[in-house]
């Protein structure tokens, strides 16, 4: 029961057919909210963008700034003066949601931080998100970053229809450097029938975002669900979500489905959810790898149709590996000498005490290198990749190749072939 005077939360939601823009399902979807992690998927877009107009390549190395080792977690936590290809940058980007990896790339792209997020910005504008202004290219916690579900969509109908040749960079099941294989946040990705995108996003301020893609047949739809209660509730929302638009012809509007850019921004004041989803013992847990069941955020509702199961849950199951892990690197090259000097080196371990004296009470080292988990800023937790890389790295097959996809999936019809924009220009905006 709601205390007299406030009103009932409902956590924005959008499902679209990427080809035509139809809306299919909306709710709150002109709500300012953070953005979190899911800014990421204007950082890449932008970066992609750079490389098509010459301005730097997939194998263009860039160099870990102070700045860029400095970002609160997830992060991979390479040291300063380490280089990592902008290629392997994108994929630590979206796969790890690594916040150092976006700050390197945004150096990378503009030079400077400030001009990177101008052109952010300027990309928006040009998109026509109208709700949406980005302060970081990691979505890190930043009042003033700020989008909506209808910004995020037309953000993921641009991604699709500019670079199609990327598709599959927006879908790897996972990433492995050295030994350690690290899994996309997007749990939709191998348990989903069809999913093949994009990118999640948590703060304690925007609960769990998400930004996913399915495709069955000719169809592909992109679901935004933003503010879920945890990892779990977002991926189970977006499984029913994709199950009623995969429906022949169904849409809450009836026949007379709005197009994408009929959905206005509303502005107003942007929720917080920190009470909700880091207050009290989940102020310790709550992290994007909160995948586990939680049966007080599970979706638990059911839609007015025989053919839908009862719960998210229902649609999700252990598929085939899409694509082995997709090995990443630092340096040029994939060497063994280059991960040893990724990361600081451990600190020194305490002597062994002689038998029967005393421990060393104060100390607290144990030699492990630190690790990137417990409860951070971007909530993007798990293990420090190793320093050492597996001797024979051979590129496992169907894995991503630098600038390089699977077979791209078709363009959204109605937008029409993008022009070759200048350098710094973004790139013009589909039909909404």
């Amino acid at each position: 029961m709601l205390a007299a005077g406030i009103p009932a939360r409902a956590n924005p939601i959008l499902l679209v057919e990427a080809d035509t823009g139809r809306v299919i399902e909306q709710k709150e979807a002109g709500r300012p909210w953070h953005p979190a992690s899911v800014t990421k998927l204007m950082t890449v877009y932008v970066a992609l963008n750079a490389v098509r107009n010459g301005r730097l390549k997939f194998d263009t190395p860039i160099t870990v700034s102070p700045a860029a080792a400095a970002q609160q977690p997830s992060k991979m936590g390479f040291k300063v003066g380490t280089v990592v290809t902008l290629d392997n940058a994108l994929k630590m980007v979206l796969v790890k949601s690594a916040n150092d990896m976006a700050w390197l790339v945004g150096e990378g792209v503009a030079g400077s931080m400030p001009a990177f997020v101008a052109e952010m910005n300027a990309t928006a504008a040009h998109l026509g998100m109208t709700g949406t202004h980005f302060e970081n290219p990691n979505g890190l916690p930043d009042p003033a970053q700020v989008t909506t579900a209808r910004d995020l969509a037309i953000l993921a109908r641009a991604i699709i229809y500019h670079f199609p040749e990327q598709e599959a960079l927006f879908r790897i099941p996972a990433i492995k450097i050295g030994k350690v294989v690290l899994r996309n946040y997007n749990r939709l990705i191998d348990r989903y029938p069809g999913a093949d995108g994009m990118k999640t996003g948590f703060v304690c301020g925007s609960g769990y975002n998400l930004v996913a893609t399915a495709t069955r047949g000719n169809k592909r739809l992109i679901a935004v669900i933003l503010g879920a209660r945890s990892g779990t509730a977002r991926t189970e929302q977006a499984a029913l979500m994709f199950e009623k638009g995969f429906q022949s012809s169904w849409s809450v509007f009836g026949a007379a489905a709005p197009l994408l850019s009929a959905i206005p921004n509303s502005g107003g004041p942007i929720y917080d959810m920190r009470a909700e989803v880091c207050g009290g013992k989940r102020a310790v847990t709550a992290s994007e790898a909160d995948d586990e069941p939680d049966p007080q955020s599970s979706s638990s509702f059911s839609f007015a149709t025989p053919a839908l199961p009862k719960s998210g849950a229902e649609l999700l199951q252990t598929l085939p590996p899409s694509m082995p892990p997709v090995p990443v690197y630092v340096g040029t090259r994939n060497a063994v000498e280059d991960y040893a000097t990724a990361y600081e080196p451990d600190p020194p371990k305490k002597p062994k005490a002689a038998a029967g004296s005393k421990p060393d009470s104060k100390s607290a080292s144990t030699g492990d290198k630190p690790k990137t988990g417990g409860e951070k800023a971007s909530g993007d937790a798990a293990k420090k990749p190793a320093s050492t890389a597996d001797k024979k790295q051979a590129q496992p097959q169907g894995a991503v190749a630098a600038g390089s996809s699977a077979t791209p999936k078709p363009k959204p019809k109605p937008t029409p072939a993008p022009a070759n924009p200048e350098a710094a220009a973004p790139a013009p905006k589909p039909a909404t």
